[in-house]
């Protein structure tokens, strides 16, 4: 699966199994990610309709050239991560998309170089073969997937009605991560309570306003042995008024 900044690829499985629940009980036949990333969730869900939005316009380019048989390259130099980095109109929307996932470490959009590596045991990693190959494994998962460049504040919510919509946006408590420090939390929230009136909304993150209650929750175990902090614990949250509540699986 494709690593991408806050992916959800270690609790996709157990997350997107409630959400076909959900989404089965009730007759729903849109499925709607404004914060789809890594596509790790929306692979493993089924609905007639699924639609992925994201404000990275260069990761929604990347995920429609893959989908349509376009064939990366088969290496990223450096040199050439950087004259991307520096660059980026100077390439394709894909190209540039590819090199700020694949090739940047540990798929943290343009962070750091990171396709290969010297290991401890002096061998040498090729991160950005290994990205590649597991893109083309889920590739499959995601035909019919509809994937647009849109933010969510661009969604009109008296648009959306019956629909199941799940968002994993930038953590409050986690910017370093995501780099944002521009996003809008109080303005979220306001406009996911707005959205639950005619949908079932569900959100990813360490805390929530009190009108969203807990669904579901996991403490993750350490990805490396000798991390010192606990990783916080990941929850689902639901808008606790509006069309929401009367879900027959909630």
């Amino acid at each position: 699966n494709m690593k991408y900044t806050g992916s959800k690829a270690r609790i996709s499985k157990e997350i997107s199994d409630i959400f076909n629940k959900i989404i089965e009980a009730n007759n729903i036949i849109n499925y709607i990610e404004p914060f789809v990333g890594g596509a790790n969730v929306i692979e493993n869900i089924i609905c007639k309709n699924k639609y992925g939005f994201d404000n990275n316009e260069y990761l929604i380019a990347l995920w429609n050239a893959l989908l349509s048989g376009w064939n990366p390259p088969d290496f990223i130099d450096n040199e050439t991560y950087k004259k991307v980095k520096e660059n980026p109109l100077n390439f394709s929307k894909e190209f540039v998309g590819l090199a700020g996932i694949c090739a940047s470490y540990n798929g943290n959009w343009f962070s750091s170089y990171g396709a290969i590596s010297d290991t401890k045991i002096g061998t040498t990693r090729n991160y950005y073969r290994e990205s590649i190959r597991n893109i083309n494994k889920q590739l499959p998962k995601l035909n019919g997937v509809i994937f647009q460049h849109k933010a969510y504040k661009n969604l009109k919510t008296e648009d959306i009605k019956n629909c199941f919509i799940y968002c994993d946006p930038p953590y409050a408590q986690n910017k370093r991560v995501y780099n944002d420090k521009t996003f809008d939390h109080k303005f979220f929230w306001e406009w996911a309570q707005i959205l639950s009136i005619n949908n079932y909304v569900v959100v990813s993150e360490y805390i929530a306003p009190d009108n969203f209650k807990i669904i579901w929750e996991k403490q993750l175990s350490k990805m490396f042995p000798r991390q010192k902090k606990d990783t916080p614990t990941e929850k689902l949250f639901i808008c606790d008024n509006g069309k929401s509540n009367k879900s027959s699986v909630l």
